[in-house]
């Protein structure tokens, strides 16, 4: 069997219980609107430095951003 994961983010949700627009949010941590727009749809994995730089911005631990979830893989 092989583990696969999957990273899911709520900067969604959290963005906008601060009001923030995604360009807000982007030139709080450095970052493109497009990049932010990839992360929300899970199309983009942030790097470490990213993912804290985000969850800080938020007040939030990175757990409470991100979660990484496993998947077994069943070889047959």
């Amino acid at each position: 069997m092989q583990r696969k994961g999957s990273l899911t983010n709520r900067i969604p949700v959290l963005r906008a219980e601060m009001r923030w627009s995604q360009q807000e949010l982007a030139n709080r941590v450095g970052v493109s609107r497009q990049t932010i727009a990839s992360l929300e749809a899970n199309k983009y994995n942030p790097s470490l430095i990213l993912a804290f730089e985000i969850a800080k911005h938020f007040n939030k631990d990175i757990y409470e951003v991100f979660e990484y979830d496993f998947v077994e893989e069943s070889k047959e």
